[in-house]
């Protein structure tokens, strides 16, 4: 945990997520809570260091649709099929300022499905048009938002108008 500022609320979520994990349920029913609190712990410092990349990584998001919800981190993603509500980690990045972008108002399924991904590293591909393009997370979230998804912690500067 050395580096990173976390609130003792933050702390309380990850431990109680990772403590009702079905796995580490099972371990302490049949007595061996050694190891449930040691993967309880090395689960907290993972989600940890989760939260620290989605707050340093410029192209960091949380993406929610029909199928679930995903913490994009450059090259991890961490995923389930619930969506934001149920997902503690994710709900966490947003909370602590991750660029939200919430797909379940789409209706144009095969217009979302034909967006260029974010670029994973920094990089933007010259003509962000065709299979395997990447573009910047806010030319994303712009082609995102035309299709009518919901933005929240929007990175884009604001425009006065």
């Amino acid at each position: 945990m050395k580096g990173i500022p976390m609130q003792t609320g933050v702390l309380r979520v990850l431990r109680a997520t990772a403590a009702s994990w079905w796995r580490h349920k099972e371990l302490r029913r049949t007595g061996q809570t050694a190891l449930a609190q040691r993967l309880e712990r090395q689960t907290v410092l993972r989600d940890l260091g989760y939260l620290k990349q989605a707050a340093s990584l410029p192209n960091a998001h949380v993406i929610c649709g029909e199928g679930g919800t995903f913490l994009h981190l450059g090259w991890t993603t961490v995923s389930t099929f619930a969506p934001i509500e149920r997902f503690p980690l994710a709900t966490l990045a947003v909370a602590r300022g991750t660029p939200f972008i919430d797909i379940r108002p789409v209706t144009d399924v095969i217009a979302f499905a034909n967006l260029p991904r974010v670029a994973r590293d920094g990089s933007i591909d010259p003509e962000p048009c065709g299979l395997g393009r990447s573009v910047s997370l806010t030319a994303y979230i712009d082609m995102v938002e035309a299709l009518g998804g919901r933005i929240a912690n929007d990175p884009r500067p604001r425009q006065s108008t």
